[in-house]
């Protein structure tokens, strides 16, 4: 049976993984059109940009959007799917092309890093209905905003080590993960929070991390929610104690293999709604799939099957 032709666009960040998706974009052309006969292409040139022109692109009738880059670029993309809150057209799929330095989305989806194989994979994988995750937060403002994440938010170390990220590549144009997050934890002791799951189940306490995860993998490959999938409708909810530096020179290398959710200083709960709320006045940044957006206060609200991606999930 002949495959129909969809109507495709492709979006780039250039930027992406320091810049070398620039340096490859005619290598990755070149594999795309061995797949996809007919595509438009555009590169962003600025920061949510990626969110304007998937947006134009769906109203214009794109049926499959395929983003090159990391998982920013990924979730700059995925917010563009949505309009006034609703999904600008439920049939139109997702495709990634992974080009970033960090690209934890693409493991749980089982998306090959390889070039040839990630492209091959977009015209062969089936259409997976996923969860999106929705937060309201503070703006740098004090002004409440909102979006949409695929894989994990979350806040206390993890914003504050993009933060650290951030200004390294302002100042240098490079940064290494690895060196902000020792850097973070040296100073970082955590932030006292109150959260709630559902409107019904509360605690309060002092915070190293809190993670709302869709899917498993955060921090380039940090397993910190294991157990997650990206369509059981649910968040898990990884809540990790304040931990002194030995403490987590000890076993913070657990959060890599997963085995940390039975360290008496983790807790998981799971639920559909979340609000987070800090008890202290200093700010408490939070990161959506990656990027540092505001701080708490936030809610987080999963939204069912909401967004079509190719992707191969598994059922254990």
């Amino acid at each position: 049976m002949k495959r129909k032709l969809l109507k495709t666009r492709v979006i780039v960040n250039p930027a992406s993984n320091r810049g070398r998706t620039r340096q490859r974009w005619l290598e990755i052309k070149e594999s795309l059109k061995s797949f996809f006969k007919e595509f438009k292409y555009d590169f962003t040139e600025k920061p949510f940009q990626a969110t304007e022109l998937a947006r134009e692109a769906l109203k214009e009738g794109t049926e499959l959007l395929i983003g090159v880059g990391g998982d920013g670029t990924v979730n700059e993309i995925a917010n563009g799917f949505f309009d006034n809150q609703k999904t600008i057209n439920p049939e139109a799929t997702l495709g990634i092309v992974p080009s970033g330095t960090g690209c934890d989305l693409t493991r749980s989806l089982n998306i090959p890093r390889n070039l040839k194989n990630a492209v091959r994979f977009i015209s062969e994988a089936p259409d997976q209905a996923i969860d999106v995750g929705r937060v309201s937060f503070t703006g740098a403002e004090g002004q409440t905003d909102s979006r949409y994440f695929l894989n994990i938010a979350d806040f206390g170390l993890g914003g504050e080590v993009v933060r650290k990220v951030n200004e390294e590549r302002l100042k240098r144009k490079a940064s290494s993960y690895l060196r902000c997050l020792i850097e973070a934890m040296l100073s970082f002791k955590g932030h006292e929070v109150n959260i709630a799951v559902d409107d019904r189940e509360q605690t309060s306490g002092k915070y190293l991390i809190g993670a709302i995860a869709n899917g498993q993998v955060f921090g380039k490959g940090m397993k910190v929610a294991p157990g997650a999938r990206l369509d059981d409708s649910l968040f898990d909810i990884i809540l990790v104690k304040s931990l002194s530096f030995l403490e987590f020179c000890l076993h913070g290398w657990k959060l890599i293999n997963g085995s940390h959710l039975n360290y008496h200083k983790v807790s998981l709960r799971r639920g559909r709604r979340v609000l987070v709320t800090p008890l202290r006045p200093e700010p408490v940044l939070i990161e959506l799939d990656g990027e540092q957006v505001g701080r708490l206060p936030a809610s987080f609200e999963i939204m069912p099957a909401s967004l079509q991606v190719k992707g191969f999930l598994r059922k254990s």
